[in-house]
């Protein structure tokens, strides 16, 4: 029998996937980690399902994380997102999104990409934790809150220490797979 972490809602084939294809699997892809960051701004005060099954919408309501397309989107623009019943309607969460990519646009310039800016604080290697249950897998870390005031510098918005901590573990700067989960 296939054993998976706690957190995961079996009965989203969603939720499953997420966890079997991507969460905690290094990831070095410039656009997707944006995409993953804003899906993890999306989330505060949120479930992560809730993310995950507006996911696609979100992908189509702003240019698949086309950073350069996003971060020329007008105010107008973004107004017209808030009647999108599919996607999370909060205004100042939509209006980050575009301050994000502006942010981002301006990481890869000074850094040459944003996977070696993020990755940098990890010296390029993932923390593997050694977590025996999601439950004891810690919300923030220093490093989660070094991370947060330094995108903040960049301008990034929505990228509190626990936003950060969760962007961490989904991209796999950090392991906190269960030591008996098989994708461990």
């Amino acid at each position: 029998m296939t054993k998976r972490c706690g957190w995961v809602k079996m009965n989203n084939p969603l939720y499953v996937a997420y966890h079997d294809e991507e969460w905690g699997k290094p990831l070095h892809d410039d656009q997707k980690l944006f995409e993953l960051l804003c899906m993890e701004t999306y989330q505060a005060g949120l479930s992560w399902e809730t993310i995950l099954n507006k996911r696609q919408a979100f992908r189509e309501a702003f240019h698949f994380y086309d950073a350069q397309k996003i971060a020329q989107m007008t105010d107008a623009d973004l107004d017209d997102l808030l009647g999108n019943p599919d996607i999370i309607r909060n205004k100042m969460k939509i209006y980050a999104t575009r301050a994000n990519a502006q942010a981002f646009l301006a990481v890869q310039k000074q850094f040459g990409s944003f996977n070696d800016y993020i990755w940098s604080f990890v010296e390029f290697k993932t923390i593997d934790n050694q977590i025996t249950n999601y439950k004891e897998a810690p919300t923030k870390t220093e490093l989660s809150e070094t991370m947060s005031k330094a995108l903040k510098k960049q301008g990034f918005k929505f990228v509190g220490p626990v936003c950060v901590y969760s962007f961490l573990e989904a991209a796999g700067l950090i392991n906190d797979h269960e030591n008996d989960c098989d994708w461990k």
